[in-house]
């Protein structure tokens, strides 16, 4: 039986589009009964969407074989949109995984610029390309220079969107980059194409992203429906809630965001929650040791008085 038609992504997207670890047995091979798990709770703790394959789904780490079944297994299980990460060194790499990707059902695919690049110029061609390799393919330019080295300012981010009408979101991952957000929405202010702006860095600052005109979050954290609560807040103009409830996780989420440490962390605490079986993260990777569970164990019980004061 054909799948259905996909919703594709496009300039409207709003809310959060969860970046979805990829789960693992404990001798490394793919969870397929966890993928199907952790579908079910980010779609249970509010995403609006799903992102696979991205960095902190450990993309770099899978083989071309278990790329394809997670595709496929989340996409057939989602409910929710499903943007897939298709960053690749050549060009005839991303069109072959983005096609596969679509083929499968995909709202969009995400794409990461190289680390080589070094100007404005090369920039703007490179995403050029990208483009016109896609095709009519939906795609979400990931702008992430602590990870890439890329920096891409808010008139380069601009130049790519008016030459590529079919990239319709940024995902913002600049830090500190509310700047950005600001220089951007001031574009469109005066007439520039509007283009949906998700944010990233764990939430960090997604009460302040959505302050400066975010549409919501593309990020993960361990407690997803903190930045589902945030975005719903914003939207419906209650401030003062937004912070309260932002202010609640804010300790974990700083905690969780420690470089090398991170992934550990989130699937340590997503294993805890019943999202996946196991906490595993692939070689090369990162064991959580004693003194850091203990570690999570009394930010958590500290959250959760928080929250109950809340309430």
């Amino acid at each position: 039986m054909p799948r259905p038609k996909p919703v594709l992504l496009d300039e409207t997207a709003t809310g959060v589009f969860t970046i979805a670890a990829t789960p693992f047995l404990p001798d490394g091979t793919l969870d397929l009964d966890s993928l199907d798990s952790m579908v079910a709770f980010y779609e249970e703790k509010g995403a609006t969407g799903l992102t696979i394959l991205g960095m902190m789904g450990e993309a770099g780490k899978l083989s071309d074989k278990e790329s394809s079944i997670v595709i496929d297994r989340v996409i057939a299980r989602a409910t929710v949109p499903v943007v897939v990460g298709v960053s690749a060194p050549g060009l005839a790499a991303i069109k072959a995984m983005a096609n596969a990707a679509m083929d499968r059902g995909a709202a969009g695919v995400m794409v990461a610029p190289p680390a080589t690049l070094r100007t404005d110029d090369q920039i703007i061609g490179y995403f050029q390309m990208v483009a016109d390799v896609l095709g009519d393919v939906p795609w979400v330019l990931q702008d992430f220079p602590l990870v890439t080295g890329v920096q891409i300012s808010a008139r380069v981010c601009r130049e790519i969107f008016d030459s590529c009408p079919t990239c319709v979101m940024l995902k913002h991952e600049d830090w500190p980059g509310l700047e950005k957000i600001t220089a951007l929405r001031a574009m469109e202010a005066a007439g520039a194409r509007r283009l949906s702006i998700l944010c990233g860095n764990g939430g960090m600052f997604l009460l302040e992203e959505m302050i400066r005109g975010a549409d919501g979050a593309m990020t993960g954290f361990a407690y997803p429906e903190m930045m589902a609560g945030v975005v719903r807040l914003m939207r419906a103009g209650d401030e003062a809630r937004a912070r309260d409830l932002f202010d609640a996780y804010l300790p974990l989420m700083r905690y969780e965001s420690q470089p090398n440490l991170g992934l550990a962390i989130r699937k340590h605490i997503l294993a805890r929650r019943g999202a996946i079986a196991h906490p595993t993260v692939r070689r090369p990777g990162t064991v959580l040791g004693p003194g850091a569970t203990a570690e999570i164990e009394t930010l958590i019980a500290r959250q959760e008085a928080r929250l109950a004061q809340l309430s």
